[in-house]
């Protein structure tokens, strides 16, 4: 204590005795408040103040707001708490997983993402306004952070199996939220297929789902057996997107799918027999299909081999090329097998479509008077009759006058056919080529795919005309009890059309209404005869609705057209991030196979793409 004594000595001249005793009992009193506080702070030692254990999950249920369950999800109110500690890691979208005191859980999905005052203040002050402007960190601790939930399913164990069923309970307040990272629980909650057909991985806001599985993401497939209905390929598909969105690489990549090793359905006749696949293609783009894609290196095929997801190139590919006088195609861009085929005139009575030849600009009765006079010129010329030889017939005067005075065709009727069918392209009839009538075996293989490309081709009429002679042999023939192909009625199949809408649009002309027609058809009954429409657009607003509507599947990606995203149908929490999708991304809609959800596909194709 001399210290003490000391510092409290300050004066050094005190004035006799009684100045040295009142510093000496001024200082003795100071030491004895001294000697008390150190003994008053030995008692009161400091503490930490942390609970003990370690937090678990995102945060709790709050019930501040009401806690409540609903038929109609407008009434539902699921709001948790999320602590300081993980809110920099919360994302709309992110799947959470919320227990019930038996052990089931409630499967859940964050819609919004809240701040909330933590304590009663009016933050649209002057003060309050300058004083955070003046502040270089925020405190989370001033805030509560609340995260609305929407229940998607209950998980529960029937037997050792892992289920799900709708939400029928709630939740007791203060339940712990933990985010979802079982591949198994997240697969269960959203009702993903355990094997299918690949498409992607799930993703939230673009980023892919990770697990602590191997591998750590979660392979979205579609449902591809008979134990709940028939496979989901034959319920047809549509991949949407924008230029530049990676459509055409998603597509090869599901298209190789179906073309995997041992992938079979399953006939009538109770045969199991590959799919065979038919894809036109106005960029010379899947022909590649036949050749492997050098970007993928050893490890890239490991992981694909791991994931069971077909790849390569795949060696049965034929691309069947459509000859036109006075075209030619290069054929450059792939190493696939090239057969040249022509259309014969005859298609246009076998295959009963007039429609080919007429066009647009026909109504009701110049297509009855095309009808007429088609059937007039194969009784007198048969068969073997030509496109030319048509021409010639239409050239005579005295026909045009007998069907006159008969009445069976007007005058004015008769010149708007001959108009008509004189405007079509003159090279797409009867070439120097094999008649696609007789290459039914090649146009259709188990296991093969045949590429129809018509990039060569001299006009958008012809690539119309090419393309639809062939979806119509195909069509005709799967639905027809007496069909011309045994092989074409007895092979499942794919048939894929990218730009779909050039060929499906649904235009109000007797062409437009035909094809729509037959397409439709096609579409209804595609799960009783193997057919499945592969449907790829940038303008899926531009797509009949008949056919639209029986698309079961559609894979959305990037599209920043307003009617194109508004025509799709998809949730509108969905929609709303389709313009801001990046290459690859994509939305997938399937009723009949999960619920809507967000994926990225795989960032490398498959087989060859590109140059």
């Amino acid at each position: 204590m001399s210290e003490l004594g000391d510092f409290t000595d300050f004066s050094g001249d005190g004035e006799g005795e009684g100045g040295d005793d009142g510093d000496r009992r001024e200082g003795e009193e100071s030491g004895s408040d001294v000697d008390t506080a150190e003994s008053t702070a030995a008692e009161f030692d400091s503490y930490d103040i942390e609970p003990t254990g370690s937090d678990r999950g995102l945060g709790v249920l709050s019930v501040t707001q009401g806690l409540r369950v609903a038929e109609d999800g407008d009434d539902t109110t699921l709001r948790a708490f999320v602590t300081t500690g993980n809110r920099e890691t919360v994302r709309l979208g992110k799947y959470l997983l919320v227990p019930y005191p038996d052990d089931e859980l409630m499967f859940c999905r964050i819609t919004a993402l809240e701040y909330a005052q933590e304590f009663t203040a009016d933050d649209a002050t002057e003060i309050y306004a300058r004083r955070m402007m003046r502040r270089d960190e925020f405190s989370e601790r001033d805030y509560k952070f609340m995260a609305t939930l929407d229940p998607l399913a209950v998980l529960y164990r029937d037997g050792g199996e892992l289920k799900r069923r709708l939400t029928d309970r709630v939740p007791k307040p203060g339940a712990v939220v933990t985010e979802a990272t079982d591949g198994g629980q997240i697969k269960t909650g959203l009702n993903i297929p355990e094997s299918g057909v690949f498409l992607g991985h799930l993703s939230v806001g673009g980023e892919t789902v990770r697990t602590a599985a191997e591998p750590p993401t979660i392979d979205y497939r579609l449902k591809d057996d008979y134990e709940d209905g028939d496979p989901l390929v034959f319920r047809h598909t549509l991949v949407a997107g924008g230029t530049g969105s990676g459509k055409t690489h998603a597509a090869k990549n599901v298209l190789r799918q179906y073309l995997a090793e041992g992938r079979t359905y399953r006939m009538d006749d109770g045969r199991a027999v590959s799919p065979a696949v038919v894809q036109f293609d106005p960029q010379d783009e899947y022909a590649q299909m036949h050749d492997d894609n050098p970007a993928l290196d050893d490890g890239d095929r490991r992981r694909l081999e791991r994931e069971r997801i077909a790849h390569g190139g795949h060696e049965d590919t034929v691309a069947l090329v459509p000859r036109e006088a006075g075209t030619s195609y290069p054929g450059a861009g792939h190493r696939a097998e090239q057969v040249p085929f022509t259309v014969p005139f005859s298609i246009v009575h076998d295959y009963d479509m007039p429609w080919l030849i007429a066009g647009a600009s026909l109504n009701e009765n110049q297509y009855g008077a095309l009808r007429t006079l088609l059937d007039r010129f194969f009784r007198q010329y048969g068969r073997d009759g030509t496109y030319r030889e048509f021409l010639s017939f239409l050239d005579d005067p005295g026909l045009k006058e007998e069907l006159h005075e008969s009445g069976r065709v007007h005058e004015a009727s008769y010149d708007a056919v001959k108009r008509r069918v004189r405007s079509i392209p003159n090279g797409v009839f009867d070439q120097d080529a094999r008649p696609i009538t007789d290459l039914d075996h090649t146009l259709v293989r188990p296991g093969g795919l045949t590429v129809v490309p018509t990039y060569h081709l001299s006009s958008s009429r012809a690539k119309e005309m090419f393309v639809l002679a062939v979806a119509t042999v195909v069509i005709d023939d799967k639905l027809s009890n007496d069909p011309r192909s045994q092989r074409i009625k007895e092979t499942p199949l794919v048939l894929g059309m990218d730009e779909a809408h050039n060929f499906l649009a649904g235009a109000d002309n007797v062409q437009a209404r035909q094809v729509v027609g037959k397409f439709t058809e096609a579409a209804k009954q595609g799960r009783k005869e193997r057919l499945g429409l592969f449907l790829i657009t940038q303008d899926p607003q531009d797509i009949a609705e008949p056919v639209f509507k029986q698309v079961n599947t559609k894979l959305v990606l990037n599209l920043g057209d307003e009617d194109a995203i508004k025509s799709v149908n998809i949730p509108p929490t969905l929609e709303d991030k389709v313009p801001y999708m990046e290459k690859g991304q994509m939305v997938v809609y399937s009723p009949d196979n999960s619920e809507p959800v967000e994926l990225v596909g795989l960032s490398n194709c498959v087989t060859r793409h590109g140059e």
